[in-house]
C-alpha cells in the first residue's frame, strides 16, 4: 500500500464509525451532565417528547422502538425519570400490559435544554456536511 493509504484496521470506515461514536457518546455524556441526565436518559426522554408530539402519549415500547433502546433498560430508566418528575407513565387504557408516557412540564424543559446541548454538539462534530452524515448513518442503520 502506499503512504497516504491506510492498511489495518485504520483502512475499515466500521473502525473509525466505531471510534466517532465512541468519541461522540462521551462527550454527550460530559455535556449531559450539566443538565442532569444520561445519554440514555435524554435519548429516551426526548423519543418520548418527540413521539408524544407527533403521535399522542407513546407507549414505552414505541419510546424504546424510537429510542433504539432495549426494553428492559427503557422500564428502568423510564422509571428512574418517573422518580424524577420528568415524565408520567400511566396505565394503557386498552392493554393492561402497556404503559403510556407523557412529559412533565419540568420533563419538556429539560428535554429541551438537552436537545439544545445535542444539536451544538453535532454542529460541531458533523460541522459543514450533517445532511450527508445523516443519510448515510440512517442508511447503514436502517440495512
Amino acid at each position: 500500500m502506499s503512504a497516504d493509504v491506510p492498511d489495518g484496521p485504520l483502512a475499515s470506515p466500521g473502525f473509525w464509525l466505531h471510534h466517532a461514536a465512541l468519541r461522540w457518546r462521551a462527550e454527550l455524556d460530559r455535556r449531559l451532565r450539566d443538565v442532569g441526565l444520561t445519554p440514555t436518559q435524554f435519548l429516551l426522554l426526548a423519543s418520548t417528547g418527540w413521539v408524544e408530539h407527533t403521535q399522542g402519549a407513546p407507549t414505552q415500547q414505541q419510546v424504546a422502538e424510537t429510542a433504539g433502546a432495549d426494553r428492559m433498560m427503557t422500564s428502568k430508566v423510564v422509571k428512574t425519570l418517573e422518580d424524577r418528575g420528568l415524565l408520567r407513565r400511566t396505565a394503557d387504557p386498552a392493554d393492561a400490559r402497556a404503559y403510556r408516557l407523557q412529559l412533565t412540564p419540568a420533563g419538556r424543559r429539560t428535554a429541551r435544554k438537552a436537545i439544545a446541548v445535542a444539536q451544538a454538539l453535532d454542529e460541531e462534530l458533523f460541522g459543514e456536511a450533517p445532511a450527508a452524515v445523516r443519510a448515510t448513518l440512517r442508511r447503514i442503520a436502517e440495512s
